[in-house]
């Protein structure tokens, strides 16, 4: 085969588009979309042309990442579609466009696919008339208890009873009783009061996570949610059909009454449970973490997270974090006079009498700065390794967030944790007096308290307290990946950025900013005023970073090669 044909048979081939009307404004969209199951090809549907061109069409039931149920009826629109003549052709109107027929019944734009020529009205007064209709079933015996109920302030029901519904209701009949406050699972509480129906909860357990666990037992206004007889509603994704459910039914016993959601700011980061590197909204108040939900990033995690890594985040708050910088025999000091001291002995130390473990849990700017300080003392240096059981969907077996980087900077080998022997035997035999240790607590991984007592210097930093860092004779008190700004890289080599959520306690510090002053006042290598300007750095010094920069990473990162 030439190479051109090579060429032309590679190339994929053009997406088809057809033509619609949008309350009046034309729109090209694909003829067909990927299933969010399968991936196959499937019809567009009219609620993805109405999003093309950012009409809002409210709905309960659909979700683009969820197969379609059309089950809620919220969404029914009105359409018309060109007329055919006898020979089927289209006939046209006298100034030669195609005279629309409009269909005498509505369709519910989620599993309605669209087709040439179609005009889609989802504003006129039938439509109105017919969501107006389906909130008053909805609220007929939905409990009217806005002001307790978890959900408020990110509730369907309410928002589009504000915007679509009545302002009167006219039943007066009691309301019909459902179960309160079931004990679905460990980590999930159900109100059947609230519970519209829209089966979300229940596609997303079978067909994303593969657990066929829930479903809607009894009938008519006595329809309930429930899990399977004899069985508790439990596996890594459970909590997902919290961010799913429109309404209030599905709560988190976590986050449960703990916080009105319209105080918490919300901050974009990553998760640092596994080298996933899932995208998450940090929920803080006053310096605090209330909750992680998932950030939609089609590239990494889709739009959802496991409740692994969603519940992973109350170490941050404990009360005995390492908030103190502190110097030999255990005495306070402050930066400036821990700085200028360890200064000095690293610039004493002989060349490869120096050591430095870094973890794969630290962000690439600080890898690179710790590099850079090995490459000066001609340190030897590596990560500890951190596996565990994964899963098919999001969780992965490297439960360093970082590990990619920590290779891709050169910090560690491919067989990460191979040179933490070689550093414990250097430390015996006397060749390695100064030890650096960053996030880590190195007497659970090779090196023993009594090997760490043959040191003459021992430099750790972090974050909780660890026996490593009883025995250091310099304390650097550091930041949770919420409290700082960097990058990370995950397993598939994503580069992604996440921001500062709350401030850290105490002396604690980014480790960039301390790492800054320690290569400068070692190596005299500066330039290094924020964090944009180190990451736009790394990237022109690290072969695998070249060409990016702290702007063009946007909110969802960029896949480098491995």
């Amino acid at each position: 085969m030439s190479q051109a044909a090579t060429t032309q048979s590679s190339t994929p081939p053009p997406v088809e588009k057809i033509t619609v009307k949008v309350d009046g404004r034309e729109v090209q969209v694909p003829r067909t979309t990927p299933d969010p199951i399968s991936g196959r090809p499937i019809p567009t549907t009219m609620i993805q042309a109405c999003q093309a061109v950012q009409v809002d069409v409210p709905h309960y039931c659909y979700h683009p990442k969820l197969p379609v149920a059309g089950n809620c009826r919220m969404c029914l629109v009105e359409f018309g579609t060109p007329a055919l003549g006898p020979d089927r052709k289209p006939v046209l109107n006298p100034d030669g466009t195609p005279k629309i027929v409009k269909s005498p019944r509505p369709a519910i734009a989620c599993a309605t696919p669209i087709s040439p020529g179609m005009e889609i009205y989802t504003n006129t007064p039938a439509v109105k008339q017919m969501r107006e209709a389906v909130l008053e079933f909805l609220l007929i015996n939905h409990p009217l208890d806005c002001p307790i109920c978890d959900q408020a302030g990110e509730c369907k029901l309410q928002e589009y009873s504000v915007d679509y519904g009545k302002a009167e209701s006219r039943f007066v009949e009691p309301k019909v009783h459902k179960p309160k406050r079931v004990d679905l699972g460990p980590r999930i509480a159900l109100d059947d009061e609230r519970c519209i129906l829209c089966t979300r909860c229940i596609r997303f357990t079978r067909d994303i996570v593969g657990d066929d666990a829930l479903g809607i037992v009894n009938r008519g206004s006595y329809s309930t949610l429930t899990a399977y007889p004899g069985k508790v509603f439990d596996n890594n994704y459970t909590l997902n059909t919290v961010d799913l459910c429109p309404v209030g039914a599905l709560t988190s016993k976590d986050f449960r009454f703990k916080m009105r959601v319209w105080f918490l700011k919300e901050t974009r980061s990553l998760c640092t449970s596994c080298g996933t590197g899932c995208n998450i909204i940090v929920g803080s108040r006053e310096d605090k973490i209330y909750r992680y939900e998932p950030r939609q990033n089609d590239a990494v995690n889709s739009t959802w997270m496991c409740d692994y890594g969603r519940l992973n985040y109350k170490w941050i708050n404990r009360e005995d974090r390492l908030s103190h910088v502190r110097g030999p025999n255990g005495q306070r000091s402050g930066w400036a006079t821990a700085t200028k001291d360890i200064t000095e002995r690293l610039a004493k130390a002989a060349p490869g009498s120096v050591a430095i473990i870094a973890s794969a849990r630290q962000t690439n700017e600080e890898l690179f700065l710790l590099k850079k300080l090995a490459a000066k003392l001609n340190a030897l240096t590596d990560s500890v390794p951190r596996t565990g059981e994964g899963d098919r969907l999001l969780l992965n077996p490297d439960r360093n967030p970082n590990s990619t980087g920590a290779r891709l900077i050169g910090i560690c080998t491919d067989r990460m944790g191979e040179q933490i022997p070689k550093i414990a035997a250097g430390i015996e035999q006397g060749a390695i007096k100064t030890l650096i240790v960053f996030g880590e607590d190195v007497t659970k991984h090779g090196i023993s308290a009594a090997v760490l007592g043959k040191l003459e210097t021992l430099i750790v930093s972090d974050i909780l307290p660890s026996e490593t860092a009883k025995l250091a004779h310099y304390v650097l008190p550091g930041c949770a990946h919420v409290e700082k700004r960097g990058t990370m890289t995950n397993v598939k080599g994503r580069v992604q950025k996440f921001m500062k959520a709350i401030e850290p306690p105490g002396d604690a510090r980014p480790e960039w900013e301390f790492l800054h002053e320690l290569v400068f006042q070692v190596t005299g290598s500066d330039g290094y005023r924020s964090i944009e300007g180190l990451f736009n750095q790394m990237a022109q010094e690290v072969p695998a970073f070249n060409g990016l920069t702290w702007a063009t990473l946007g909110d969802t990162g960029v896949t480098v090669p491995t």
